[in-house]
């Protein structure tokens, strides 16, 4: 007979990406008596989406993603998604900065550097789309910073690698704003594990396959088995975190909560194209994100990012999306076809129905030859050389199917937090924008399962954390601009 090793905790968290590493040091920096464990399925830290060539990295602010400004049938710009992300990155940024000044956190200069954000649109249409956009986000405090140029003498000082061999009576426009980032989520999930390593209490476990998940008494336990040794344990837990990545849906469904039915999964993968010569790579430094096809998702907007991985500068172009039926990039092709339930074939059904457009364009992005990815680049930049540029797979990315009262299912491109109602379990599913506003959801996610310790003895500490929380930075240019400085200044930005 196996042996079974019975465990106790105050807290499990199920996964040890930028998500887990985040809520437990924000846990422990609540309460450091807290006793937690990670389990890690794989063999360390940031393996799957929070690894740096598996996300776009950007340090999402709503700066120069077009997708998060839309535009009404009247011609008018809806900025609100845009200056909520903002908000919520800057939640993020004072997370960072109340870290860096804290033993065992390490640099923040080696997962965070400046890098302007700009937009960039071809053809009158788009053209006459990005300049409303500007004058209308540029109104905001958090944008007032924007510029915008329809001179190609202006943008070939911004964006040089993209002006060289571009046609003269081409019209395009771009905005570019200066304060923009880039954020290594890899680098930063693994200091926030060292630093967790430093604190007592905490225990961050890896190659653990989390095989069971019941309610027990006022909590839950997990039977987990390690994948190398064939070690089993019993983990019980007071409350449990599911932040698996694609991997949270079964874990939820394992879970039997009622919140969690009727969810199901819609697996979208990615590639880069990735350039590593420095000749080419010193002329572009900045993020530059464009429109999105008819049909795209919106993980899909093309864009050529400056990238800092591990000191090292390269570009990134793309992404260009795939189809699998596997929820992890290292998961099973089985992923998809053992999520599907009574509960949510009804809804996974209706999004398939209704979302023919996509089932085209991801059919034609798998079916793209080597030089119909280069000619994609080429829109950006006319001169590049095939050589200087290699294809790298990114990370999985699972969308969210929920149930809809009107069309049976909706597909919904963005993160969403379940919770069951005792506030004892909660898994976070779906993609974008999730690394970089993962504090706000973390944030969230405390204030919903620990409502009576955030109102009560967490309270001032939260506030020292976070001098500002989301709604006062979207209505206080004053101290929207104050938090901002001293967060730059802390993260070695200014």
């Amino acid at each position: 007979m196996t042996q079974v090793n019975h465990e106790t905790v105050d807290v499990l968290l199920v996964g040890a990406g930028i998500m887990s590493a985040t809520l437990a040091v924000l846990l422990k920096e609540l309460d450091p008596n807290l006793k937690l464990e990670i389990a890690e399925l794989r063999s360390s830290g940031a393996i799957e989406s929070s690894n740096p060539w598996n996300n776009a990295g950007t340090g999402h602010a709503g700066l120069c993603e077009l997708n998060y400004t839309p535009q009404a049938a009247d011609g008018s710009i809806d900025i609100k998604k845009a200056v909520q992300i903002n908000a919520q990155f800057e939640v993020s940024k004072q997370f960072w900065s109340h870290l860096a000044g804290k033993q065992g956190f390490g640099s923040p200069r080696d997962f965070i550097n400046p890098v302007p954000h700009l937009s960039f649109v071809r053809g009158e249409k788009d053209v006459g789309f990005l300049k409303t956009r500007h004058a209308t986000i540029s109104q905001h405090h958090a944008f007032a910073d924007m510029e915008y140029t329809e001179d190609k003498a202006t943008m070939a000082e911004w964006m040089p690698l993209m002006m060289q061999g571009r046609d003269a009576d081409e019209r395009i426009a771009a905005t570019r704003s200066a304060n923009g980032t880039d954020v290594n989520f890899g680098a930063l999930t693994n200091q926030l594990l060292q630093f967790l390593a430093t604190q007592g209490g905490i225990n961050v476990s890896y190659s653990q396959k989390v095989t069971g998940l019941e309610r027990s008494g006022d909590g839950w336990t997990a039977q987990v088995k390690n994948t190398k040794s064939g070690e089993q344990r019993e983990i019980k837990a007071k409350f449990v975190f599911l932040g698996a990545g694609g991997g949270a849906l079964p874990l939820l469904q394992m879970s039997g909560i009622p919140e969690g039915k009727g969810f199901g999964g819609f697996p979208v993968s990615g590639q880069w194209l990735r350039c590593d010569n420095p000749e080419v790579v010193k002329q572009h430094q900045a993020k530059v994100y464009s429109q999105a096809e008819v049909g795209a998702p919106p993980m899909s907007v093309p864009h050529l990012d400056t990238r800092v991985v591990d000191g090292k500068t390269s570009l990134l172009f793309g992404p260009y999306a795939g189809f699998t039926t596997k929820f992890l990039k290292y998961g099973s092709f089985l992923d998809l076809p053992l999520s599907v339930r009574p509960s949510n074939i009804g809804p996974m059904l209706a999004v398939a129905r209704d979302n023919f457009d996509l089932t085209r364009y991801l059919i034609k992005e798998v079916l793209q030859s080597p030089e119909q990815r280069l000619e994609s680049l080429r829109k950006f930049y006319p001169n590049l050389n095939p050589a200087d540029w290699r294809l790298e797979i990114a990370g999985q990315r699972v969308q969210i199917i929920k149930k809809d009262a009107k069309k049976g299912g909706i597909l919904q491109f963005g993160t969403e937090l379940v919770a069951a109602e005792d506030g004892s379990i909660a898994a976070l599913l779906g993609a974008s924008p999730g690394a970089s506003v993962t504090v706000s959801i973390m944030l969230n996610l405390i204030e919903r399962c620990f409502a009576d310790k955030t109102k009560g003895e967490w309270a001032d500490k939260l506030k020292e954390i976070f001098p500002a929380r989301e709604k006062a930075l979207e209505d206080d240019a004053e101290l929207y601009r104050s938090v901002a400085e001293r967060s730059a200044q802390a993260l070695q930005l200014a």
